[in-house]
């Protein structure tokens, strides 16, 4: 009689542990299944920045070759700030610790120098004045540098011109170290730079459009006057045989 019993526990025993088993091998495998569908999407995000390099390495080539009837507000500036876009979502991803996201930043913070003296190369050659803004932050302990980030973002969205240069100050990279002589900025983040003029301390969308309102309104009449000189194009080229 008390055989039976036994058997019923033993029974309910094994179908539990074939039960958690179970589980743990569907979360185990799903897991695995996201792992390696996030990592797809990380080689896929270094293979598309490494190629967005090489693209802009060639393109500095180029445009050190160019007359002043380029436009010197779109050297490149769109292209860096989708590189950047991308290394921030990597850095999501990563954690900023990775070596992967540290190495990328380093050419990439580099690659922003560079196309900061071709702007000002061809702002002097060129008699143009391209608005800028040069921009220092850190990862850690840093609200107000997350704050920066999303204000300069904004803007930049409102401006495509507008050009910003993103530092990571922890980065060991020299040419940032260089960078930071020259503007005499000091060690306290997030700082800006802009038209030569340093801030310390988050500055909100009101401080940065102050700042660079002439700028700014000079880039909304050339706007303007780009998108009239676009219509009477378009009116020119109407087909009016029909």
């Amino acid at each position: 009689m008390e055989s039976h019993p036994r058997k019923i526990e033993w029974i309910k025993y094994v179908v539990t542990f074939l039960i958690t088993a179970g589980l743990f091998v569907t979360v185990f495998y799903i897991s695995r299944v996201i792992s390696e569908k996030r990592v797809a999407e990380i080689q896929s995000i270094q293979n598309n920045i490494s190629l967005d390099l090489l693209s802009s390495e060639t393109q500095f080539s180029l445009l050190n070759e160019s007359d002043c009837s380029q436009d010197g507000n779109s050297i490149l500036a769109p292209e860096l700030g989708q590189m950047g876009d991308r290394l921030s979502g990597m850095e999501t991803d990563l954690g900023p610790n990775s070596k992967d996201v540290i190495n990328l930043k380093e050419y990439y913070s580099l690659l922003e120098i560079k196309d900061y003296m071709l702007a000002r190369e061809f702002a002097q050659k060129c008699n143009v004045k391209p608005i800028t803004v040069i921009y220092f932050y850190k990862n850690d302990n840093c609200d107000d540098c997350t704050k920066q980030g999303y204000v300069l973002t904004a803007l930049r969205d409102q401006y495509p011109t507008l050009r910003v240069y993103s530092f990571d100050a922890d980065l060991n990279l020299s040419a940032i170290d260089t960078l930071e002589q020259i503007t005499h900025v000091s060690s306290t983040v997030p700082t800006l730079v802009i038209d030569g003029q340093v801030y310390t301390g988050f500055q909100s969308i009101d401080d940065v459009t102050k700042v660079l309102a002439p700028q700014l309104k000079k880039l909304q009449a050339d706007a303007k006057k780009a998108a009239a000189e676009t219509q009477t194009t378009e009116v020119i080229g109407v087909d009016i045989t029909n």
